[in-house]
């Protein structure tokens, strides 16, 4: 059996600097794995070693604001137009043109923002759980397709974000809360999912009502580890990023509304993408939900070139339902995206 070597890197800019795990060959075909809240580039674990086995060359970061990344204390640093020329320059680094773009959570809006503002830099992108024309527009953007039957709007305004206008309202209260328990905060939140979650409204939309996450508690609850979706030393790993920063910079990726909002209105092509485009929609999350809800019209719209396919997993797709995640992403690499496969002479 050959066992694939990940490697830890650091690039540095004037501006930022990068931490990175690398995998496979430097002259393979670029895949650049972008995660979310509040991961590290620890949350690829189980795609890095079969891309690079395949003869890709697999990268996943560090975030700004997570794990050995750069970190800052003003929340327009995180907006989505700071992160986006992060993986730019992270891109330059490796005197590539393209890549293969894959994101997850709020790493599937800088994805969506590489593929519309920077298409010329991309191969193909592919997300999961989160969809196109939503997030990466300011979650304004998600409210008139909320699923008003499930989130009357008397009682959930914002529907399943409300815990969005928390951070904005009381972002203090919102990261204090995390901040208390770190390690138990993220053995919480990383849960696989179930069938008929998605028929009662999410936890997310109980935020504001309960004054912050967890029922109103001032820290996580101590709940036992899901061990399908982290290991002990992986839920390690994660505690020790957060307990060296803090959430303020992860949950800063909340606060740029408007900013984002912005930025996304200058992406090209009036936003229509036409590179090729995979969307791996999470069937039992209750926050990103895409079966009963709209949330994915915008994305059915404004993507020509888009396969969708459907996992039967929560919300930590990557992590939950690896060989899944691996198949989907594999199959369409090798069926939809011309000249991309290693000795295909990609660059």
């Amino acid at each position: 059996m050959t066992i694939t070597t990940i490697t830890e890197n650091t690039v540095k800019s004037a501006r930022h600097r990068t931490f990175y795990l690398s995998a496979g060959p430097e002259d393979g075909p670029l895949v650049i794995f972008v995660h979310g809240w509040p991961e590290l580039s620890l949350s690829w674990r189980h795609q890095l070693p079969v891309m690079a086995s395949l003869g890709f060359h697999a990268i996943a970061p560090d975030m700004r604001g997570y794990g050995r990344s750069g970190t800052y204390r003003e929340h327009s640093a995180y907006a989505q137009e700071e992160v986006v020329k992060d993986m730019i320059e992270l891109l330059d680094s490796f005197g590539r043109e393209k890549a293969i773009w894959v994101g997850h959570d709020w790493g599937s809006p800088t994805v969506w923002n590489i593929a519309s503002h920077h298409p010329d830099r991309c191969h193909a992108v592919a997300n999961l759980c989160v969809p196109y024309g939503v997030l990466e527009r300011g979650w304004d953007a998600c409210l008139p397709l909320v699923d008003r039957a499930l989130y009357p709007e008397a009682e959930f305004p914002a529907g399943q974000w409300e815990y969005i206008r928390f951070y904005e309202e009381n972002f203090a209260r919102a990261c204090s809360v995390f901040d208390a328990n770190p390690y138990n905060s993220v053995k919480a939140l990383f849960r696989k999912g179930k069938a008929g979650y998605t028929d009662k409204p999410s936890p997310t939309a109980f935020v504001r009502k309960h004054n912050g996450w967890y029922n109103g508690a001032d820290e996580a609850p101590d709940i036992p580890r899901d061990g399908d979706i982290v290991s002990e030393e992986e839920l390690k790993i994660y505690t020790e990023g957060l307990v060296r920063n803090g959430f303020f910079g992860p949950d800063s990726y909340y606060m740029n509304n408007q900013a984002n909002a912005d930025y996304a209105a200058k992406a090209l092509n009036g936003g229509y993408l036409d590179l090729p485009v995979l969307f791996l929609l999470a069937e039992y999350d209750y926050t990103c939900e895409c079966v009963r809800s709209p949330l994915a019209d915008p994305m059915k719209d404004y993507c020509r070139n888009l396969t969708i396919r459907n996992v039967k997993s929560g919300h930590w797709m990557a992590q939950e339902k690896p060989a899944e995640v691996n198949a989907a992403l594999t199959h369409w690499l090798a069926t939809s995206v011309p000249g991309i496969w290693p000795g295909e002479n990609s660059v």
